[in-house]
């Protein structure tokens, strides 16, 4: 496109022109990739959404509910107290997620439910001792 658009013609008739002329001349012969669908950047079968996941992962952020986003915290922070350096550390990350488990039970936001109770802190710690034993 090296012209500018004339005055009085409509956008979308000026662009249509731009796009015949460039046929006409075969500016779009031979590109790469002719006749074959985009490739699917996630490898699954095609979803029309596909470039907004794309760009919320290269962003790094996160659409789910926040019940379904706790949830997903809660089951890191579990994993994360058995893999706790000391027993302290293990206690406190447990006691945190249960404050915000807590907190959702409450008062739960819109949504699909939390589904999640609060962890109990000496079980947890009983399943980290066992393994520090084992391995």
């Amino acid at each position: 496109m090296t012209e500018r658009k004339p005055p009085g013609v409509p956008f979308e008739s000026w662009v249509d022109k731009q796009i015949q002329d460039a046929q006409s001349r075969g500016d779009f012969d031979r590109l790469p990739g002719a006749g074959r669908p985009l490739p699917d950047p996630a490898g699954t079968s095609y979803d029309e959404n596909w470039w907004i996941k794309q760009k919320l992962a290269r962003e790094g952020v996160s659409v789910l509910p926040p019940a379904l986003q706790l949830r997903k915290e809660a089951e890191e922070a579990l994993e994360a107290a058995l893999r706790a350096p000391s027993e302290r550390l293990a206690r406190q990350i447990v006691t945190d997620i249960n404050v915000r488990i807590r907190d959702m039970l409450l008062k739960p936001p819109p949504g699909p439910p939390l589904g999640r109770r609060p962890y109990d802190v000496e079980d947890v710690v009983r399943r980290w001792r066992e393994g520090r034993a084992a391995g």
